[in-house]
């Protein structure tokens, strides 16, 4: 199995060589789209020989498409660059490179870990938040709205155990920040779908959440972060059918 390490990038020069270096000895392709960084990201890109191809801003789902098209391998590994593989992954790939996948399996399924704020996070709305992450290029494709892309996949997908791991907020402003972006632009996709909400629908959908993160998937076992995780993602709930109902009036 030849596999090719795909992502996209904007500005990641604090994340990107911790991301390759976990997979760089695995990758038989590493391809890069990058929408347009300033900074180092396209330096540390050059150091692990990557393919690097310049692509303006389509969205998250275009610029996932367009880095999928130039992967020169049947199997893709779609990474973030705030991600990287654990040792358990890595393993778990590494063996599945010296194998050939029966013909029915189409891609395999990895657990994501987050680490927040010093914790890695273990329960709650956040794990294993499980993702399709390694697959047969020709038989997918990615799709959905402004934000929160999603792979569409036809076949078998088989479960790996070994955890993607996500560094994926600076700090607690940095977390509602994104929450804010995350929301608006989940309001505006659900907008130009013709969906509206009602007046309850922000308190009710919001409360939902955070018994289903804190309570029910047992986020409390996670402390404090667990706390604030619950907290903030129900927030962002909140914002979101806040915003629709100011777009549909």
């Amino acid at each position: 199995m030849k596999i090719s390490f795909c992502l996209i990038t904007l500005n990641e020069q604090e994340n990107l060589e911790r991301c390759l270096k976990s997979f760089a000895d695995l990758a038989d392709e590493i391809v890069i789209v990058d929408s347009g960084s300033t900074d180092g990201t396209q330096d540390i890109a050059r150091q692990f020989n990557a393919r690097w191809q310049h692509q303006d801003w389509l969205g998250y789902v275009g610029q996932k498409n367009v880095v999928l098209s130039l992967a020169q391998n049947e199997w893709v590994f779609s990474i973030d660059a705030d991600e990287e593989l654990s040792p358990q992954l890595r393993a778990e790939v590494q063996a599945l490179k010296q194998s050939d996948a029966a013909s029915q399996v189409s891609g395999y399924s990895v657990p994501r870990c987050v680490l927040y704020e010093g914790k890695w996070i273990r329960h709650g709305d956040w794990y294993p938040d499980r993702l399709t992450r390694l697959f047969r290029r020709n038989r997918a494709r990615f799709a959905g709205g402004r934000v929160h892309e999603r792979l569409e996949l036809e076949g078998q997908v088989i479960a790996l155990h070994g955890d993607l791991h996500h560094y994926s907020f600076k700090s607690a402003e940095d977390h509602w920040q994104r929450c804010e972006k995350y929301a608006r632009l989940w309001a505006e996709t659900q907008a130009e779908a013709g969906r509206s909400a009602n007046f309850l629908s922000p308190y009710s959908h919001a409360a939902f959440r955070w018994l289903r993160g804190y309570v029910l998937r047992q986020g409390f076992l996670d402390g404090r972060q667990g706390w604030q995780i619950a907290n903030y993602c129900a927030r962002e709930v909140h914002r979101k059918y806040q915003i629709l109902r100011e777009l549909h009036r």
